[in-house]
Protein backbone atom coordinates (compact mmCIF):
# COMPACT_ATOMS: atom_id res chain seq x y z
CA UNK A 1 0.00 0.00 0.00
CA UNK A 2 1.27 3.86 -0.80
CA UNK A 3 0.45 6.87 -0.17
CA UNK A 4 -1.44 8.30 2.63
CA UNK A 5 -5.24 6.94 3.49
CA UNK A 6 -8.02 8.94 3.74
CA UNK A 7 -10.99 8.32 6.29
CA UNK A 8 -13.05 6.45 3.57
CA UNK A 9 -10.32 3.61 3.46
CA UNK A 10 -10.40 3.00 7.23
CA UNK A 11 -12.69 1.87 9.76
CA UNK A 12 -15.38 -1.23 9.79
CA UNK A 13 -17.69 -1.50 6.90
CA UNK A 14 -21.36 -0.47 8.07
CA UNK A 15 -24.93 -1.18 7.86
CA UNK A 16 -26.25 2.17 7.00
CA UNK A 17 -29.88 2.18 6.25
CA UNK A 18 -30.37 3.87 3.00
CA UNK A 19 -34.11 4.23 2.98
CA UNK A 20 -34.09 7.18 5.62
CA UNK A 21 -32.03 9.26 2.78
CA UNK A 22 -29.07 9.23 0.39
CA UNK A 23 -26.68 11.09 2.51
CA UNK A 24 -25.56 12.19 6.26
CA UNK A 25 -25.88 15.53 7.46
CA UNK A 26 -21.90 15.36 7.03
CA UNK A 27 -19.84 13.71 4.51
CA UNK A 28 -18.70 10.61 5.94
CA UNK A 29 -14.79 11.84 6.69
CA UNK A 30 -16.38 14.98 9.00
CA UNK A 31 -18.69 12.47 10.66
CA UNK A 32 -15.93 9.92 11.30
CA UNK A 33 -13.90 12.30 12.91
CA UNK A 34 -16.10 15.01 14.45
CA UNK A 35 -19.35 13.34 15.09
CA UNK A 36 -18.77 13.47 18.88
CA UNK A 37 -17.91 17.31 18.72
CA UNK A 38 -21.51 17.99 17.22
CA UNK A 39 -22.94 15.85 19.82
CA UNK A 40 -21.85 17.51 22.11
CA UNK A 41 -22.66 20.86 21.05
CA UNK A 42 -25.74 20.12 20.22
CA UNK A 43 -26.34 18.65 24.25
CA UNK A 44 -24.68 21.69 25.47
CA UNK A 45 -27.24 24.08 23.29
CA UNK A 46 -30.25 22.14 24.12
CA UNK A 47 -29.50 21.53 28.02
CA UNK A 48 -28.05 24.90 29.28
CA UNK A 49 -29.64 27.25 26.36
CA UNK A 50 -33.32 25.21 25.16
CA UNK A 51 -32.26 25.30 21.65
CA UNK A 52 -33.52 22.00 20.27
CA UNK A 53 -32.55 21.38 16.38
CA UNK A 54 -32.21 18.28 14.48
CA UNK A 55 -29.22 18.41 12.27
CA UNK A 56 -26.95 16.92 15.00
CA UNK A 57 -29.66 15.55 17.54
CA UNK A 58 -28.85 12.53 18.37
CA UNK A 59 -32.22 11.20 18.44
CA UNK A 60 -31.97 12.34 14.34
CA UNK A 61 -28.94 10.11 14.10
CA UNK A 62 -30.91 6.79 15.69
CA UNK A 63 -33.61 7.78 13.52
CA UNK A 64 -31.83 7.45 10.69
CA UNK A 65 -28.86 4.65 11.22
CA UNK A 66 -30.93 2.01 13.12
CA UNK A 67 -31.55 -1.07 10.55
CA UNK A 68 -34.39 -3.06 11.14
CA UNK A 69 -34.37 -7.29 11.40
CA UNK A 70 -36.34 -9.78 8.83
CA UNK A 71 -39.30 -9.39 11.09
CA UNK A 72 -39.14 -5.56 10.84
CA UNK A 73 -38.19 -4.44 14.31
CA UNK A 74 -35.47 -2.07 15.00
CA UNK A 75 -32.41 -3.24 16.02
CA UNK A 76 -30.30 -1.95 19.02
CA UNK A 77 -27.78 0.85 16.91
CA UNK A 78 -25.25 -0.78 19.78
CA UNK A 79 -25.59 -4.43 19.10
CA UNK A 80 -22.52 -5.91 17.56
CA UNK A 81 -22.56 -4.74 13.97
CA UNK A 82 -25.03 -2.60 14.04
CA UNK A 83 -23.69 1.17 13.18
CA UNK A 84 -22.90 2.84 16.21
CA UNK A 85 -21.29 -0.20 17.99
CA UNK A 86 -19.26 -1.36 14.91
CA UNK A 87 -16.86 1.70 15.08
CA UNK A 88 -16.79 1.74 18.66
CA UNK A 89 -15.77 -1.27 18.78
CA UNK A 90 -12.78 -1.24 16.01
CA UNK A 91 -11.41 1.93 17.69
CA UNK A 92 -12.28 0.90 21.24
CA UNK A 93 -13.90 3.69 23.02
CA UNK A 94 -16.78 3.37 24.99
CA UNK A 95 -19.83 4.24 23.80
CA UNK A 96 -21.81 5.54 26.53
CA UNK A 97 -24.56 7.73 24.89
CA UNK A 98 -27.06 5.09 25.53
CA UNK A 99 -26.80 4.70 29.26
CA UNK A 100 -29.64 7.51 28.75
CA UNK A 101 -30.89 7.83 25.32
CA UNK A 102 -32.62 4.94 23.27
CA UNK A 103 -30.93 2.32 21.18
CA UNK A 104 -33.65 1.90 18.69
CA UNK A 105 -36.31 4.71 17.29
CA UNK A 106 -39.42 5.06 19.63
CA UNK A 107 -42.06 7.51 20.57
CA UNK A 108 -39.64 9.26 23.37
CA UNK A 109 -35.82 9.56 23.31
CA UNK A 110 -36.03 9.23 26.83
CA UNK A 111 -34.72 6.24 28.51
CA UNK A 112 -37.47 4.11 30.15
CA UNK A 113 -35.98 4.64 33.59
CA UNK A 114 -36.52 8.53 33.10
CA UNK A 115 -40.04 8.10 31.64
CA UNK A 116 -41.06 5.85 34.70
CA UNK A 117 -39.89 8.60 37.05
CA UNK A 118 -41.43 11.33 34.71
CA UNK A 119 -45.16 9.32 34.92
CA UNK A 120 -44.79 9.28 38.67
CA UNK A 121 -44.23 13.05 39.29
CA UNK A 122 -47.09 13.63 36.80
CA UNK A 123 -49.38 11.34 38.92
CA UNK A 124 -47.93 12.57 42.40
CA UNK A 125 -48.87 16.27 41.28
CA UNK A 126 -51.52 16.14 38.86
CA UNK A 127 -49.03 17.24 35.55
CA UNK A 128 -50.69 17.01 32.19
CA UNK A 129 -49.69 14.20 30.41
CA UNK A 130 -47.99 15.85 27.24
CA UNK A 131 -44.49 17.17 25.94
CA UNK A 132 -45.04 20.05 28.39
CA UNK A 133 -44.19 17.52 31.03
CA UNK A 134 -40.61 18.84 31.70
CA UNK A 135 -41.92 22.20 31.79
CA UNK A 136 -44.42 21.62 34.09
CA UNK A 137 -41.90 19.74 36.36
CA UNK A 138 -39.47 22.83 35.95
CA UNK A 139 -42.40 24.94 37.39
CA UNK A 140 -43.16 22.80 39.97
CA UNK A 141 -39.24 22.85 41.26
CA UNK A 142 -39.12 27.01 40.80
CA UNK A 143 -42.12 27.11 43.07
CA UNK A 144 -40.43 25.11 45.90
Amino acid sequence: MSGPLSAADIGPELKINRSKGDKCVEPAEVMRQDHMKFLLHQRDETMHNGIRTKKYSLKECINCHANKDEQGEYIPVTKPGEFCQSCHAYTSVKLDCFECHATKPRETAFHPIVTDRMNAFREQHGAPRSKTLLDSIARQGDAQ
